[in-house]
């Protein structure tokens, strides 16, 4: 047993009061309050270090004088920051009804700012019967609210201007090349002496993977979750994440590289997990909330009460039940408010939707209570608007919804099938390219509600798209059974890496004409970290368990292959400055309550001008865009192993000559060119070599884009649908 030291055997203890939730430092002490319904008692447990094996002291919460409702709490007088505690509950062990109560299990308090005790965690010790003590994970009370932001301030870049650069804040500096102090690497202070690199390249807006605590050791034997799909805590920021490795430096951390992000006009997204836990299924550890109220917390089946798996993790929360609800927005409301975060990317957001039976809802009353709330009006909410169970809800996540973007995964395949020349692709690159009116209904005038991606952390790197045929996942050591198996790739001739130059001059080819098309169409563009300089992960598409050299960011790859970083810098640019294009109204031209600058309509062409070809072994098309003024951008794209000759549109206004700013056959330099520095097209007809992509703009857009002016001037928000000048339907050939 613990020695009872004369600090903790000072305090003196209170029924104190059922609010806010969580461990609340006042100068008098320390009130703690947690909900749970079912539970005949709890005990709360107070450490002398988070190393300690044992408790010093416990309180026990009776019904009589620490329970108000479902809520119990307890004020412990003279308790000051940073002492470490848990909880464990007492009731019924009947999982044949939902009750899973076990008193041997310490537990972590939902609403905890730290978790600490990682260096002696033992995860299987949870997850058998005994006491696991001296190998659990405990709390911390922390005095958080304390900070100096400096005057900070959100950019509030608008989507017509947003690019999202999706990283592993572990894996983009933990490789030892990049070159910065070893006790940096792999944490938010790392990430912070990165942020000339990625403000050069042009990123507007981060989206960090999983940044929540969340349990490394949910994984295979020998690896461990990299990703960090496996929250145990919604209000703390992971540990190793941060230099100073305690609970408040964590947190102080992760602002100072909020405020850094924002002094650089770069915002941060989260990518948050609250469709699962890492307590996993019946067979899983007891952490936290299957001790505290499993009934409450998990969606159970009302047959047998084993846990309803629509995450695939495991589990499901519980998340139409308002304690649940008011967990994850009462999370949401502390990143966006207490740490200034900028938004938020729902993993698996489908599963958000569903009731307890697993019906998808029309209304679900939290993803309503997250659009509707006050506190995250401005913050930026993307949806993953699927879940491994079927529902897929691209299009239709939220139906009337004004506030949630999506990820287009159709985009993401169908601009893959094109470009390595699959038959039936033209049809639907066209819709990809002009915002999928057939996803998002041809009244969508947000266009900014796709967010585009080639790729993203699950799946093929871009490289590895263009490299490999297969999928390698043997290093997961399930025999190469999980990961995607439909991944629309190509190797360009050859199985992994190469010496011969033929193969690696088309493969920068096809690199380049994936990021163009991305990066040309009409939505919000999303790069994964490390595909601008070719980023491989050998193969594997599942690389979740492995923290390695092999899934980090590797630093000499900047200098190997610049001349994709830099085709992929300049397109950003070019990007925002066709932004108008991009995200404007494709409106009827006779709308008279648009100025006629802000009057875009889109016109398909194929080799032949005003004759797009949409037949099943179709291997192209060219797109013009056009103002109300005249002012026209043209991107042709040829997916034939051929070359290819393309009429040109007629030039509507000023010199009669085209300027080339893209063509992916040429090498740096000749690829991409700057602004005044384009070459001009004087000719009717260009070629297109085979595999290749090429982008034009009149005189009169040039003289457009050149003028300050015009290049800000912001676009009204309104709805509209596109002009198909000349395809009146588009279908699909059967």
């Amino acid at each position: 047993m613990a020695i009872l030291t004369p600090r903790l055997a000072a305090l003196k203890e209170h029924p104190g009061k059922s609010f806010p939730l969580g461990a609340t430092v006042t100068p008098e002490g320390v009130n703690f309050a947690i909900y749970s319904k079912r539970a005949d008692y709890l005990e709360l447990l107070l450490f002398e270090s988070e190393d300690s094996p044992l408790p010093s002291v416990s309180y026990t919460l009776s019904p009589i004088k620490n329970r108000t409702s479902n809520y119990w709490h307890i004020f412990i007088e003279g308790l000051k920051a940073n002492q470490v505690y848990a909880f464990r509950a007492h009731g019924k062990y009947e999982p044949w009804c939902g009750l899973r109560f076990d008193p041997e299990k310490v537990l972590l308090d939902p609403y905890s700012r730290g978790v600490v005790g990682w260096q002696n965690y033992v995860r299987a010790n949870a997850s058998k019967p005994g006491d696991n003590c001296a190998t659990s994970l405990r709390s911390v009370v922390l005095d958080w609210q304390e900070y100096d932001w400096e005057n900070d301030r959100k950019p509030d870049v608008p989507y017509s201007k947003t690019v999202i650069y999706e990283l592993h804040v572990g894996g983009f500096t933990r490789n030892a090349n990049s070159h910065i102090d070893a006790s940096k690497r792999g944490t938010f202070a790392g990430l912070i002496e990165k942020l000339p690199y990625l403000k050069d390249l042009g990123v507007t807006t981060l989206e960090l993977m999983p940044v929540q605590a969340f349990d490394k050791q949910d994984a295979p034997p020998g690896l461990s979750n990299y990703w960090g799909y496996s929250p145990v805590a919604f209000f703390a920021p992971h540990l190793e994440f941060s230099s100073q490795k305690t609970a408040i430096g964590a947190l102080n951390e992760f602002r100072d590289m909020v405020k850094a992000c924002h002094a650089n006009g770069m915002e941060v997204i989260l990518d948050v997990v609250f469709n699962h836990t890492s307590e996993n299924d019946e067979r899983g550890p007891t952490l936290s909330f299957r001790g505290l109220d499993d009934l409450t917390y998990y969606t159970l089946d009302q047959t047998d009460y084993h846990y309803k798996n629509f995450s695939g993790c495991g589990n499901t929360l519980r998340s139409d039940h308002p304690i649940v609800g008011k967990l994850i927005l009462e999370s949401l409301r502390f990143w966006a408010q207490d740490m200034h975060v900028d938004g938020f990317r729902f993993d698996l957001a489908s599963i958000l939707s569903r009731d307890i039976f697993g019906k998808p809802l029309e209304r679900p009353p939290l993803i309503w209570a997250i659009e509707s709330d006050p506190v995250l009006a401005s913050a930026k909410l993307i949806a993953e608007a699927w879940d491994p169970a079927g529902l897929y809800q691209v299009g239709w996540f939220v139906p009337k919804s004004n506030r949630f973007a999506e990820w287009n995964g159709p985009f993401r395949d169908d601009v893959r099938k094109f470009v390595k020349g699959d038959d039936n692709t033209a049809v639907s690159l066209a819709l990809r390219l002009t915002g999928s009116s057939d996803i998002y209904g041809t009244e969508n005038g947000d266009a900014y509600r796709a967010i585009h991606f080639l790729t993203c952390h699950d799946g093929f790197t871009l490289n590895d798209l263009v490299t490999y045929n297969q999928k390698h996942i043997e290093a997961n050591g399930e025999n190469n059974r999980d990961g995607h198996n439909e991944n629309y790739c190509w190797n360009c001739g050859h199985e992994g890496p190469t010496d011969d130059r033929e193969i690696e001059r088309l493969r920068v080819k096809q690199i380049k004409n994936m990021l163009t098309i991305l990066f040309l169409s009409r939505g919000t563009p999303m790069i994964c970290a490390g595909d601008e300089v070719r980023r491989t992960t050998f193969g594997n598409n599942n690389p979740y368990c492995q923290d390695n050299e092999s899934n980090w960011f590797d630093w000499d790859l900047v200098g190997r292959h610049r001349e994709i970083l830099d085709f992929t810098r300049r397109l950003i640019e070019l990007s925002k400055m066709l932004s108008r294009y991009r995200h404007g109204n494709l409106a009827d031209s006779a709308s008279s309550n648009l100025l006629p600058a802000q009057r875009i309509s889109a016109t398909w062409h194929g080799v032949k001008r005003g004759q797009p070809d949409l037949a099943r072994d179709s291997h192209t098309i060219a797109m013009e865009i056009r103002d109300g003024i005249g002012n026209q951008f043209y991107a042709a794209f040829n997916a034939f192993w051929q070359p290819l000759d393309f009429e040109l549109p007629e030039i509507m206004r000023g010199p009669k000559n085209w300027r080339k700013l893209i063509d992916t056959s040429k090498d740096q330099p000749e690829d991409i060119f700057e602004l005044s520095a384009s070459p001009a097209v004087a000719q009717a007809v260009i070629r297109l070599e085979a595999r290749s992509s090429v982008c034009l703009v009149s005189e009169g857009l040039v003289a457009s884009l050149e003028s300050l002016d015009q290049l800000e001037q912001p676009m009204p928000r309104r709805r509209g649908g596109i002009t198909w000048t000349s395809i009146k339907k588009p279908i699909i050939p059967s």
